[in-house]
Formats: structure tokens, sequence, C-alpha cells
């Protein structure tokens, strides 16, 4: 067994077990991409306690950034209608999502935007973790709950109804400033490499501070991503107003466009 073999082993054997319980593997029937409008969004970039854990959890073929820096992406879809598959088979439906890996090095997805694996993935649209598996995604079933006090966004992540993950930010939106551009994940699929590039655009808060970010239970895997003390938060945003492609366009990594 390899050194990354058991977090893909773990999710696989959750997201899989019940299909398999009913003789049904993930068949999901949507085409990618998929359209995601008007999401409610919170990401953060981190320097880890255990960067030599976090680096460990990349597999070969790949190089974690030197820091085994983390990212994390907590978002909320309202509505199904937010969704291009809105009324379709497979459709993701409103739905909450967070996700977490490690940045990689080499693998820009434009400058000063690093590539990314991703090694947790907890989503609450069971046809959602299905579309997520067939890509390679290490999907998982979860929850992600926004909370606001005053200008005060705690948001929680919750596995099997435990909470694992809380994030405290104070966010300011006012008019907003528009960015956009591409992130790019990496994932494995049939064992092979694949790249995927995901545009956005959005409207975020132009006053956006991080207070706190919490791994709340130390016996769960997601536990080795926990951040350094003091925090060290190397990058990111909320945003109320996000509209990406899920996936973006994907290829076998190292081939056009997807080399480094």
């Amino acid at each position: 067994m390899d050194r990354f073999s058991v977090p893909q082993v773990y999710f696989r054997q959750q997201t899989s077990k019940a299909a398999e319980e009913d003789g049904k593997m993930p068949s999901n029937p949507l085409v990618a991409p998929q359209l995601i409008a008007n999401a409610r969004m919170l990401y953060l970039d981190w320097v880890p306690e255990d960067p030599a854990a976090t680096r460990s959890l990349v597999p070969e073929g790949l190089k974690p950034e030197a820091r085994g820096c983390v990212y994390l992406n907590q978002y909320i879809v309202d509505d199904p209608a937010q969704t291009s598959n809105g009324g379709l088979p497979g459709s993701f439906g409103a739905y909450s999502l967070t996700y977490l890996g490690v940045d990689l090095e080499g693998l820009d997805a434009q400058p000063s935007t690093p590539g990314r694996w991703w090694t947790h993935y907890f989503n609450s649209s069971p046809d959602m973790i299905d579309y997520a598996l067939q890509r390679g995604v290490l999907a998982a079933a979860g929850e992600t709950v926004f909370e606001w006090k005053g200008d005060e966004l705690i948001a929680t992540t919750l596995v099997g109804g435990k909470p694992v993950i809380r994030t405290s930010s104070t966010a300011r939106v006012g008019a907003g400033a528009h960015a956009n551009g591409q992130l790019r994940y990496v994932t494995r699929v049939d064992g092979v490499l694949v790249s995927g590039r995901y545009p956005f655009v959005m409207k975020a808060a132009v006053d956006f501070k991080v207070s706190a970010i919490e791994f709340l239970d130390k016996s769960h895997p997601v536990y080795a991503l926990r951040p350094k003390q003091p925090l060290d938060v190397t990058f990111g945003f909320y945003s109320p107003d996000i509209t990406f492609c899920y996936p973006g366009g994907e290829g076998p990594l190292n081939t056009k466009p997807h080399g480094v």
C-alpha cells in the first residue's frame, strides 16, 4: 500500500458501501461540466501545524507546496435552480459542501494560484457525491452550516452529525469586489492523474478577516490538516455570490492545456 492509499480507500469505502449493498456503483448520469451560480462561499489557505503530515497525503507524481499549505472551501447552494442540472436525473439539488486538501507546486492555474490535490470532500447531496466519485474526487457524506452573528460568520462542517471543522471570520461585503479566474484541481481516475480547470466569477467581501480555524475531532483523519498556531493564513475570501463550473475542463495531467 502506498503512502496515499489509506485516505482514498477510507472515503471510497464510506461512499460506496450503500451502493454496493443494493448492487449499484455510482452512476450519476450528468455530463460535465455543470454550472453552479450564486453560491455562498468561504475559501481559506493556511500553513499547517504538521507540514510533513499534509505533504504525505499527496501522491507520487505530484509535488506538494514546500510548506505543505492546506486549502479549505466551505460553501452552500441554497436552491436547485442555481445549478445547470436542476430538474434533470441525477441533479445535485440544494446542497452544502466542504472540501480541503494540499497545494501543489509547478501546476499553477494562473499566476499565484496553485494547483491543488483533494484529500477530503464532504457533501450533503448523494447525487453530487456519485458525480464527484466518477471523477476521482474522494467524496463522502457531510453537511456545512453558515451562522451569522452580525458581521461574524461561523462556518461548521459536520460529518455523521458531528462537527469536525469550524471557521470564524468577519466579512463586510458592501458593494463587493469583482474577481474572476481559474482554479485547478487534480484527481486520480483509474490510476491516471487528471487535471481539471474550474473557471469562476464572483463578488467578494472587501473587508475580510479570519479569527479562528478549529479542527474539533482529533480522531478524524482530517485532523492531519489542522493549522499551525498562531494562525498563518496565506489566502482567503468570503463571497456571497460566486458562479463556477463543476468540474471544469478535464484531461490527463501533463497534456495540453494540462501541462506545467
